[in-house]
């Protein structure tokens, strides 16, 4: 028997249209975040990274695998085998550009579970549609536009959540965890995959000489934004590192987290349970 997509994953056009909108409270107003290495006013980051992305987004995944040496694919299939899914579950992917953990997920839980990959951003939303689609699964993926701050779902909505190399591109970390453990359901987990901090310093050097260098040249050459990808290398040395980020799960309500090191710290899975 097919499971019904539950009432979570059907929002209104005006509560899309909410959730897309800048934030209005007056106090942050005059709030400021980090664009990469430059402080810039926080309600004007969301467009920048937008750019950003709808610049790269037909490279995507093929810069992907360049720049990490096919080593994403790994860091995503253990994230995805720590999701603890069975059929007929429901996981959501936030900022799931191409549909990488989508995929991965979308398969543990089959054709009676149901999956929605969400992004902010409509050019790398519908790169993950196609690629969806050519993947052959369609009757259990829905897809919905809405910002990592203020998921449009409905509250214990999911009995997983993912976001991979997602989070360190929202403007207010703390705001998109706290939204993420909201729609999950008692006993369900979060799975952040993220760049971090390498655990050997000379390990450390070597990334940051590879990273500053390299990855930018790339970017040039394979995607035609040298800009776009000195900003994701910015944005990964402004990023918490593990134990920050564990506390600032801990602080959002995650009533447990767990830290994995992948790639020597290159990577992290923070994997925070909701009780």
């Amino acid at each position: 028997m097919t499971r019904r997509a539950p009432a979570a994953f059907h929002y209104s056009t005006a509560n899309h249209r909410n959730n897309m909108s800048a934030h209005t409270d007056p106090l942050r107003q005059n709030e400021r975040a980090f664009f990469g290495n430059r402080e810039v006013p926080a309600a004007d980051k969301a467009g920048m990274v937008g750019e950003v992305f709808r610049s790269v987004a037909s490279r995507y995944d093929l810069m992907n695998d360049l720049m990490s040496f096919g080593a994403h694919r790994l860091w995503k299939r253990f994230a995805a085998s720590q999701s603890a899914l069975r059929r007929g579950d429901c996981a959501l992917d936030v900022a799931g550009g191409s549909g990488d953990m989508a995929r991965r997920l979308a398969r543990q839980v089959g054709a009676d579970g149901m999956v929605a990959l969400a992004d902010i951003n409509a050019a790398m939303l519908e790169v993950g549609r196609d690629k969806m689609i050519d993947a052959g699964l369609c009757g259990n993926i829905a897809y919905a536009r809405c910002d990592a701050e203020k998921l449009c779902f409905a509250d214990g909505a999911f009995d997983c959540v993912s976001i991979a190399f997602g989070l360190r591109n929202v403007t207010r970390m703390e705001d998109a965890l706290a939204s993420m453990r909201r729609v999950l359901r008692p006993g369900g987990r979060l799975l952040l995959l993220e760049f971090s901090k390498p655990l050997l310093p000379l390990l450390e050097k070597i990334y940051d000489r590879y990273s500053l260098s390299v990855i930018p040249a790339l970017g040039g050459a394979v995607a035609g934004d040298e800009a776009a990808y000195r900003y994701l290398v910015e944005s990964i040395r402004k990023h918490p590192d593990q134990e920050a980020m564990k506390e600032m799960m801990l602080r959002v309500g995650f009533d447990e987290v767990r830290v994995h090191n992948l790639s020597g710290g290159i990577v992290a899975l923070h994997i925070g349970w909701a009780y």
